[in-house]
C-alpha cells in the first residue's frame, strides 16, 4: 500500500463549522463526486490545484487555511 500524500487537511473541521455540511454537499459545491471528497479529506488522495481551490473558495477560506504540506516533517526537518 502506498504511503499517503505528504498533505494533510482541515477539510472534516471545516465542514463541521459550516453548518455541519455534508460530504455530499460539499462535492456538489465543488463538481466532484462525495468519494473523492471522502478520499481527499481521509488523505488517501491529493486533489489537483484546482480543485483544492475549489474546496477553500466552498468554505470562504484561503488555500493554506485547508492544505499544510507536511513533506519536511518526513524527511526529519
Amino acid at each position: 500500500m502506498p504511503a499517503p500524500p505528504p498533505i494533510s487537511n482541515t477539510i472534516r473541521r471545516l465542514r463541521f463549522e459550516h453548518g455541519e455540511m455534508t460530504q455530499q454537499q460539499l462535492a456538489d459545491a465543488i463538481g466532484m463526486t462525495r468519494q473523492t471528497v471522502a478520499a481527499i479529506e481521509q488523505n488517501k488522495y491529493s486533489p489537483s490545484l484546482e480543485a483544492a481551490f475549489r474546496i477553500a473558495e466552498a468554505f470562504g477560506v484561503e488555500i493554506g487555511e485547508v492544505f499544510q504540506w507536511k513533506a519536511d516533517e518526513k524527511q526529519g526537518r
